[in-house]
């Protein structure tokens, strides 16, 4: 058995762990346009978090089959898009177009969040990313159950 796949299996395991405790979190936290600045920046810390979790599984995948991570302006946009890549033989997409499409959203609001410390949250807009955040959820399970299965198939 492979190492580095016996590795790779058990961080992808912590990290959808994570992934499950930040999305009980958000439901702890509903918000709507009557929601407080302290309540719309509980919400954007746990979105935040959330995309920071699923980026992790990424930066590991991309570490361990492409061997790296491009250190452009760019990386965090290029790592994603190539989550949703078929790149056999090396290894097979990890996440469908609607998953990337949702991940994107959370990616680009994780990048404002973090960078624009001067905006106030717009409860609409983070309403928007929540719900499709949430959408994400149902989503990513069986998308990482069918690459854990590759990732299992070639370790053996």
């Amino acid at each position: 058995m492979d190492d580095k796949i016996i590795v790779l299996r058990g961080a992808i395991r912590s990290d959808l762990d994570t992934i499950e405790r930040i999305y009980k979190e958000l439901e702890r936290h509903p918000i709507s346009s009557e929601s407080s600045d302290d309540e719309l920046i509980v919400v954007a810390y746990h979105l935040h978090n959330l995309y920071n979790a699923f980026e992790n599984i990424f930066v590991n995948i991309a570490s361990t089959f492409e061997n790296s991570i491009d250190p452009l302006d760019r990386w965090h946009a290029q790592l994603l898009e190539r989550m949703r890549l078929d790149v056999s033989p090396l290894r097979p997409a990890v996440i469908d177009e609607d998953a990337y499409d949702l991940l994107d959203e959370l990616r680009r609001f994780r990048h404002v969040f973090r960078h624009a410390y001067s905006i106030r949250l717009d409860a609409d807009r983070l309403q928007l990313v929540l719900r499709k955040a949430m959408k994400l959820r149902a989503l990513h399970r069986p998308q990482f159950q069918r690459f854990d299965r590759y990732l299992q198939e070639i370790s053996e």
